[in-house]
């Protein structure tokens, strides 16, 4: 297995529109980075978020998940009461090889203010918006900011390609498109 470089990662861009759209270029003055680096892709937080809350005490079931659970927002910042989450997706489209797994791993600029990003691995086959998870560690409310960097993705490619790719066995996130809750 090989972690993928900038060079790969751009030029699978170009050719097969990989992530879309694509930007080259990482730093920005008083932004949270994102775009490509050495070996990953910072991905941005789109304006589109599901903040949780408790007010319905609502039990959070992964098999019989309630909508109600959540406040849907469209703004360009996200605040995250404390001891919370919120979902969210990218404002990237990712359209992964059948021959490469991606792995996510959050912003260290959030992550040293008690902010976690989670992404399961975007498995070979896959496509579509991610779904991200920021989680609030703090007893403090927490802000997230729109069109800013928010998480890394790693390309791993693999020794082969799988037998049965994300996209042939049809899995049930294929081509999401806003912001997924959990489906059993």
């Amino acid at each position: 297995m090989t972690v993928l470089s900038d060079r790969w990662i751009k030029n699978m861009c170009k050719k097969n529109k990989m992530i879309s759209p694509f930007i080259s270029k990482q730093i920005r003055k008083g932004k949270i980075s994102f775009g490509l680096s050495s070996y990953g892709y910072d991905a941005r937080v789109s304006d589109d978020f599901k903040i949780f809350t408790n007010v319905n005490s609502t039990i959070v079931d992964p098999k019989k998940f309630k909508k109600e659970g959540f406040v849907s927002k469209k703004s360009k910042v996200c605040i995250i009461p404390p001891n919370s989450f919120a979902l969210a997706r990218t404002v990237e489209y990712f359209k992964i090889p059948e021959n490469v797994m991606v792995i996510c791993l959050g912003k260290s600029t959030y992550a040293r203010c008690g902010i976690i990003v989670n992404v399961t691995p975007l498995e070979p086959g896959w496509e579509g918006y991610v779904t991200l998870e920021f989680s609030n560690t703090t007893p403090l409310p927490a802000k997230i900011y729109a069109n800013e960097g928010a998480a890394q993705f790693v390309f791993i490619k693999g020794n082969e390609k799988p037998e049965v790719s994300y996209s042939k066995r049809k899995g049930k996130y294929m081509k999401q498109r806003g912001v997924t809750l959990p489906k059993v």
